[in-house]
Order: structure tokens, then C-alpha cells, then sequence
């Protein structure tokens, strides 16, 4: 071979050599300002979303991540969720040191592939892919690029700019590509940026790309993560899932296709339908008849979760749950429906975003947003709201899950908005009487009942509590009781079952050094278990607004009984705080009874200026130390 020849040979396979070890994404081309106080820095993310049918279309994702602690370790566990209407044709990764030099490429022997079992599903045919990406030393860099084909179009992935708090992104893009007849709609949220359109034969594009994003930081008692990150939120408007083809480029239109899902499910068995007459024969009002038939699906159903296709969007047909006794929301809203309309009761199938402070529904923009069905029923003057997923819930009352917000109602007349029930400050009640003993040693006796009421039905689980074991019962006392040191004589829980639920928790306390023995002096705090012993933390630059997403009145009346050798030395003047954000009351009364105590708080729901945080630390400054007043007594010896 000529000389020229071996040195054209060696020159390719030594730039063949570099190629491979050249470094691709090395950690020092990542801008300082977005290392600082992050776990991850998202050094690309790309989605493209393609639209080619109305029941066709591609979904191709590329992440690259590049972790720095174990804060950001779920980037190296990606995941990626199919089901019979979807498939994984691509699943791609590999992993680089810090210097961005390849140090693994993923094997599809090392992809999983497995059920989606959720621990409640009955049935579901989701399933997922998944790998372990994880390295021993930190940073790293992760590279996962994977495609899915969808053989429907009902919904597009959201594309969300930033994925996590402590996480920084250094470039981000996102496009829609799609057939002009087949034009998806898109909503902005937390961002302005219109997008790059583009048009090529027979198809166009919309793309937005942006560069060096900052983490998204919370703030206490400001709005959470997921109400403050940027998102571009697309849907279409003609599409079709399983067959069922529909239109939501209005609510009306997308009410009419979830009205066609439902149709003909509402059919039960002539025995069922004598029962449900039997049952409500003996009733007046429509509020006693729907009670009846609340009560009767809760001792006859229970909810298991099912996802089967159209399944997850179909509900099973009313005398499927009436035979097997069981549904998910879907189905069993369904059956409560049929169940009212045989005893001649209109119920409404409505459909929520559900979950504790969850944001709401986004009404300018028709889409498949909720996540969640309950069942409306109106009465004169009012609505009843009813969750059939619960063997427990009281009648009518929906609480923290389901209170509070939007919800979408299929009527006769077409797709509703109404509101679900509102729980305000004056419902939210917790109401404390106790009577107090205390002894020349400082130890004590107390009896205490307290009633919770409205969504303070919920305080720390005591919804579930009251209804289980003894022994979980007296854990909630002893984790929930704000005294120091006391021991549990007795016990007993009750409570009322209805549209605004009523717990009764009743003590019989001993407690140990509740009073401080000084000499001749006896020092005594009043206020004996509800103490706010909590600053918010102090923000010198407050940049979102304050959310009190939750309004409630506490109302504390002590009695305390003190030794005939002690007498007042020192009694605290009473106290009233009062500040847009609440009102705080507390009192000492001294008599030949004794001492009584008494203590109201309310606190109201709302959205306040970031300006007034300076007061709201205050309002709560003030509260900490009235709540730490102290009696004191005096030896008369």
C-alpha cells in the first residue's frame, strides 16, 4: 500500500477515534447563574408533537439532563407510559461524566417493560418503559430520547419549561406539526411568547424555543409550583378516540361528544328499578329521597380504578355496576344518575379537577382538563353535590377533594359550569370547651371536648380516624394533642354524618407539669392546646402574591380550677388583633369559680398583594405571643 494511502487510512480512523471520544455535553458549558442552588440543569429539551389523522399522531421527546446531587437522581429513572391505543417506537439513552464524555449507552436488554399497576386499578392496560440511568459519581449527564405513536387524538402534552423546583433549563423547544384542517389551539400560561409559524406543503408548524430559564421558587403562603411554571397547553378541535369521533373546539361541543359516550348506560335491571322505589316511597322532600339512594350506593358499591381504552373515559353501564357492585368515578356517578332518575330525580354526571387545593378548571379553554366525576342534583335553591366514590363520606358534603372549584355538568340543555360547594370561615369550625384542675405541684386533670366542623372535619385525617380502629384513633390523639406531656385517660369519637359533617372528640387528660412551680409563684398558660407557635419566614423581596386557600374559626373556652391557697398575682389584659387577614380575640376571666380563658381566631380565605406580607408576618407575630401569655399565682402563706 502507498504511503499516502496508509496516511488517508490513519487520518480517518483517528477522526473516527476523536468523534467518539470528543465531549458532547461537558458540565462547564453550562452557564454559572443556572448551576447556582439547583440538583439538575436541563441542558435540552425538545418535544415535537405531530398530528397526521384525527385518530393518528407522533409524539417524540429528547432530555438532556445533567445532575448534580441526589435531589435530581429522577432524571436518571426515566419513564415512558403506553397503552393499547399507543406504543413505544423508540426508547434511546446515554450517560456522560462531567467532562460529557459517553460512559454508557443504555441496552434495550435494560429497559423494562411493565404494568402500570397502580395498587387499586382493577383493570388497566397501561403500561410503562423504564431504566435505570444512574451513576456513581456526581454530575452527570443523562440523554433520553424516545417516540411514541398515538392511534388516537384527544389530548397533547402539555410542554412545561420548567419541571421542578431546583431545577434550571438551558434550552427548551416545543412544536406542533399538523395538517391545516386539523390546526390544534394552544393557551399560554405564565408566559407571553406567540409562536414561529411555519408552512410547508400540505402541513404547518408552530415551534417556541427559549433559552436560560431560571428555577421557579416558591414562597411561603404563595401559589405552588404548578400554578407559577411557564406552560404551553395545546388541544384540538376535531378528533377521535376509539372510535368516537368529536369536537372540542367549544364546551358545548365537547359536552355533546361526553353526552355520546354516556348515552344508553343509564339502563338498570326491573328489580334494581322497584328497589330504588321502594326505597324513597317513604320520603317527602327530593333531599331525603337522594340521601336514601346515596346511602344504599355507598353499602352496595365500592370504587376500584378502571383504565381500559375508551374505558378511561367511558363510564361501565349502570346495570354492570348494579350486578357487580363495584365502578370507578365514572361509572359509579353513572349509576347514581340512573338510580335518581327512576325515583324521578334529575342528577347531572359532572366532571372536576379534583385534589386538595388543586387549581381549576381553565374555562377559556375548551380541553380535557378534569380528573375526576361526582353528581350534581339540584333542589330549589340549592345544589346537593355527591361523591359516589366513598363508602364513608357523609351525604352531600365533598370537602378538600372536591369543594371549592369548577365543575363541568352534562345537562338536557348541553355542557354547564357550576360551583361546587363553597366551605367558607364560618363553616370551618373548631369549637374547644375544656375544664382544667391543677394542683400545688403543677400537674393537672383536664377534660376536653372539641368539635370539629366543615373542612376542619378533615384536621390531620380525623375524618378517616374516626370511623377506623380504637388504637388508630388514640395514635391521632396523641399526634394531634398540643400539649407537652400528658397521658390518655379515656377517650370516645363520634360524629354527625351530613352535608356539613360534625367529629366530636371528647379527653380525659393527665398532665404532667402543665403549670411551672417557682418558689411561692405557680406560672399558668392558659391556652391549654391551641397554641400558633409559627413565624412565615421573613422575605425581604416578595415577589408572588399570598394565598390563604383555607378560611376557619377557632373558638377555645378553658376553665381552669387553682388551689384555694393561690390567688391572681398577675392577669394578662385582654387582647384583639385585627388585620385583613383575620381576627384574634383572647380573654382572662378570674372569679371565685376560677379562671376561664377564652381564645377566637379567625383566619379569612383570600388572595392578598405581595406588599402586605410585612403585615401578614405581623398578624401572625402578634398571635404566637398572645398565645403564649401566662397566668400567675401567688402562694397566700
Amino acid at each position: 500500500m502507498h504511503k499516502t494511502s496508509l496516511l488517508l487510512v490513519f487520518l480517518l480512523l483517528s477522526a473516527s477515534f476523536i468523534g467518539i471520544c470528543q465531549s458532547i455535553y461537558p458540565v462547564t458549558e453550562i452557564p454559572d447563574e443556572l448551576k447556582k442552588d439547583v440538583s439538575a440543569v436541563i441542558r435540552h429539551h425538545q418535544t415535537v408533537f405531530t398530528i397526521q389523522e384525527k385518530n393518528k399522531a407522533t409524539y417524540q421527546v429528547k432530555t438532556v439532563a445533567t445532575i448534580f446531587n441526589r435531589g435530581g437522581r429522577g432524571y436518571a429513572y426515566p419513564v415512558v407510559g403506553y397503552n393499547k391505543l399507543s406504543r413505544v417506537t423508540r426508547l434511546n439513552a446515554n450517560v456522560y461524566d462531567a467532562s460529557g464524555k459517553l460512559i454508557r449507552k443504555l441496552k434495550s436488554s435494560e429497559i423494562e417493560d411493565r404494568s402500570a399497576f397502580d395498587g387499586f386499578s382493577l383493570y388497566s392496560d397501561n403500561r410503562t418503559k423504564s431504566a435505570d440511568l444512574s451513576h456513581g459519581h456526581y454530575p452527570y449527564t443523562v440523554e433520553v430520547d424516545y417516540e411514541l405513536e398515538y392511534r388516537f387524538l384527544y389530548s397533547i402534552p402539555a410542554g412545561t419549561l420548567v419541571p421542578d423546583e431546583k431545577v434550571s433549563v438551558q434550552s427548551f423547544s416545543y412544536q406542533l406539526i399538523y395538517p391545516p384542517s386539523l390546526k390544534p389551539r394552544y393557551k399560554l400560561v405564565n408566559l407571553d411568547q406567540q409562536p414561529v409559524v411555519e408552512q410547508r406543503t400540505g402541513v404547518e408548524s408552530m415551534t417556541w424555543n427559549f433559552k436560560n430559564i431560571q428555577p421557579v421558587k416558591t414562597e411561603p403562603y404563595g401559589p405552588f409550583f404548578h400554578e407559577q411554571v411557564p406552560r404551553i397547553l395545546a388541544a384540538p378541535s376535531v378528533f377521535e378516540y376509539d372510535g368516537y369521533s368529536g369536537d372540542m373546539s367549544s364546551w358545548e361541543s365537547y359536552g355533546a361528544w361526553e353526552a355520546k359516550l354516556n348515552k344508553g348506560r343509564d339502563v338498570l335491571p326491573p328489580a334494581t328499578r322497584e328497589k330504588i322505589i321502594s326505597l324513597t316511597q317513604p320520603y317527602n322532600t327530593t333531599e331525603e329521597k337522594v340521601k336514601a339512594l346515596y346511602e344504599y350506593l355507598q353499602n352496595k358499591t365500592r370504587y376500584v380504578s378502571i383504565s381500559l381504552g375508551i374505558g378511561g373515559l367511558q363510564p361501565f353501564e349502570a346495570s354492570v355496576v348494579d350486578q357487580a357492585g363495584y365502578g370507578d368515578c365514572k361509572a359509579l356517578s353513572n349509576y347514581m344518575v340512573a338510580m335518581l332518575q327512576v325515583a324521578g330525580i334529575k342528577g347531572y354526571y359532572s366532571t372536576i379537577k379534583a385534589g386538595e387545593f388543586r387549581e381549576d378548571l381553565l374555562m377559556d379553554f375548551p380541553s380535557h382538563q378534569g380528573n375526576h366525576v361526582i353528581v350534581a342534583v339540584p333542589i330549589p335553591g340549592d345544589t346537593l353535590w355527591l361523591e359516589c366514590t366513598s363508602q364513608t363520606n357523609p351525604f352531600g358534603y365533598l370537602g378538600t377533594f372536591t369543594g371549592n372549584r369548577k365543575a363541568f355538568m352534562l345537562t338536557e340543555q348541553g355542557a354547564v359550569w357550576a360551583n361546587t360547594t363553597r366551605y367558607l370561615h364560618e363553616d370551618n369550625r373548631q369549637m374547644r370547651t375544656a375544664s382544667v384542675t391543677v394542683d400545688m405541684n403543677g400537674d393537672a386533670k383536664a377534660k376536653v371536648t372539641t368539635q370539629y366542623t366543615g373542612l376542619q372535619y378533615e384536621n390531620d385525617n380525623l375524618d378517616r380516624v374516626i370511623s377506623g380502629s380504637a388504637e388508630d384513633q388514640k395514635k391521632w390523639i396523641q399526634h394531634t394533642t398540643g400539649i407537652a406531656s400528658f397521658d390518655v385517660i379515656s377517650f370516645s369519637m363520634q360524629h354527625q354524618k351530613s352535608r356539613l359533617p360534625v367529629a366530636g372528640v371528647a379527653l380525659d387528660l393527665d398532665l404532667r407539669k402543665y403549670a411551672t412551680i417557682t418558689g411561692k409563684r405557680l406560672f399558668l398558660m392558659p391556652n391549654l392546646m391551641n397554641r400558633i407557635n409559627f413565624l412565615p419566614e421573613q422575605l425581604e423581596n416578595r415577589t408572588t402574591p399570598i394565598f390563604r386557600r383555607l378560611g376557619y374559626t377557632d373558638v377555645d373556652s378553658i376553665h381552669f380550677d387553682v388551689p384555694e391557697s393561690l390567688y391572681p398575682e398577675y392577669v394578662p389584659q385582654p387582647i384583639h388583633i385585627e388585620s385583613m387577614f383575620g381576627v384574634y380575640d383572647a380573654s382572662i376571666q378570674i372569679d371565685q369559680r376560677g379562671v376561664v380563658y377564652i381564645r377566637k381566631l379567625t383566619i379569612y380565605k383570600g388572595d392578598y398583594p405581595k406588599e402586605s406580607y410585612g403585615e401578614f408576618v405581623e398578624f401572625y407575630r402578634a398571635i404566637t405571643k398572645a398565645d403564649q401569655m401566662k397566668l400567675v399565682f401567688l402562694t397566700k402563706t
